[in-house]
């Protein structure tokens, strides 16, 4: 028996099928005013995943008390690592996907490369639609968080989700949750030290300089929830450390940004930095490996207030050591980690065979 078929001669919905990778990072406000810091605070902090409190218990504490008085300080904050060209986190993760997309064009790779923001602008939904309508039918979701937290990582995929369900035809997705102790990842963190180093000198840790790894923090019951964040900081941190030689005397971890009453994930970030003023530390150097993109929480936290609370104490010299940014060994770690979940989506002609995979790259060896 045969069954003869009419099929339309063209699909009128038919695009190109074209793969995408979309870089996600938290977010910004549009400028350094009081308005602007409010409209983002009100969207991050109305959160579920961000805030875990009965919406009808926080929301009128958000609108009541936290958005009147914190904005105007905040924006304050804003206003002091402004750019010419804008906010610091926009702009560099503006930088990072220019690159990303060179990296791959460099290779042949045809691969459309765009980033979004959780909250704020350019927003997830929006990005997506717009590669959609580029002809991406396959999108590649590449958080820029490499510890997975709930607040983070899961509240971006869950907006990508909500925008998938608005789509009738819909493009495949992918998602990397994490990468906490990917060889490129590590490796870039050790460059970026060994270049800073290099420009500022080593610091001396046979005398007692310390290094200082200090993640953004979380509440302590996200742990007992069970978000890995924390064992994922641990992890970054010990590999970095001993990519680089170091005791955990030299090179501590710490937590930052705590926000409210509860106890958060400790040590924190700006009494450790007092107490090693006061305890005679000459040179502290601060890392955020957490933070692919500097930002409010690292230039002006701890880059200003990190600085004045350690120097205050008694310290005598202090280094904020800028994030991974768009280095090159950063931007090369995202291709090929990208590449890694491309399998399938990507033909394999398309990347020459030496960069189809990762490599088995030494820590203790990169950025030398």
């Amino acid at each position: 028996m045969r069954f003869d078929l009419e099929l339309p001669s063209q699909d009128p919905n038919a695009t190109a099928q074209r793969t995408a990778v979309l870089l996600i990072n938290l977010g910004t406000p549009d400028a350094p005013t009081p308005s602007a810091v409010r409209r983002y605070l009100a969207e991050f902090l109305s959160d579920p995943r961000v805030v875990e409190i009965p919406p009808w218990i926080w929301q009128p504490i958000l609108h009541g008390a936290i958005l009147p008085l914190r904005s105007r300080a905040s924006a304050h904050k804003y206003a002091s690592v402004w750019m010419p060209e804008g906010s610091p986190l926009r702009v560099y993760t503006e930088q990072q996907t220019n690159a990303l997309r060179v990296w791959f064009a460099a290779r042949g790779v045809p691969v459309l490369v765009d980033h979004a923001m959780r909250y704020g602008s350019p927003s997830i939904p929006d990005v997506l639609g717009q590669l959609k309508r580029a002809g991406a039918d396959r999108i590649l979701l590449l958080p820029m968080y490499p510890q997975y937290a709930a607040s983070t990582v899961a509240t971006a995929f869950d907006k990508a989700s909500d925008a998938l369900r608005r789509m009738r035809n819909q493009p495949e997705i992918r998602a990397i949750k994490q990468y906490p102790d990917a060889p490129g990842y590590i490796g870039a963190l050790v460059a970026q030290l060994r270049e800073f180093w290099a420009t500022h000198g080593t610091p001396d840790f046979a005398a007692g300089d310390r290094l200082l790894l200090s993640f953004h923090g979380l509440p302590k019951r996200t742990l007992n929830l069970g978000d890995p964040y924390h064992n994922q900081c641990q992890l970054t941190g010990t590999l970095l450390a001993q990519a680089l030689g170091l005791d955990e005397a030299s090179c501590r971890i710490t937590f930052q940004s705590r926000f409210g009453r509860e106890e958060w994930l400790q040590p924190y970030t700006a009494p450790t930095l007092a107490e090693l003023g006061a305890a005679g530390v000459r040179r502290v150097d601060v890392m955020c490996p957490g933070f692919t993109a500097d930002c409010l929480e690292t230039i002006e936290e701890i880059g200003m207030e990190g600085r004045d609370a350690f120097l205050k104490a008694g310290g005598k010299v202090y280094h904020r050591v800028p994030c991974l940014n768009a280095s090159p060994a950063f931007i090369d770690a995202l291709g090929h980690l990208a590449l890694a979940h491309l399998g399938g989506w990507i033909e394999p002609s398309a990347a020459p065979a030496h960069e189809r995979r990762a490599p088995a790259q030494d820590y203790a060896q990169a950025g030398r």
